[in-house]
């Protein structure tokens, strides 16, 4: 899941947990489930978010010049 789509659906589940403590009271099971599911989007989110790092100058170079000599890999 992109984290585009993880943010839109946290804002689902968002109105979601607070329909559901509306109806049911803010005490009750189904609330604290309701927004246990946004808590695990959430985290989902900031997982994505964390492991999603930006490529360094070098590395974007030999990506556009994987031949170059800085660019060799060698198995030691």
């Amino acid at each position: 899941m992109a984290i585009n789509d993880i943010e839109k659906q946290i804002e689902i589940e968002r109105q979601n947990a607070r329909e559901t403590c509306d109806v049911t009271g803010s005490n009750s099971g189904e609330c604290a489930a309701a927004w246990d599911a946004v808590e695990e989007l959430q985290a989902e989110a900031a997982h994505q978010r964390q492991s999603v790092k930006p490529k360094n100058s070098l590395e974007l170079y030999c990506d556009d010049n994987p031949d170059a000599l800085e660019c060799r890999v060698y198995d030691e």
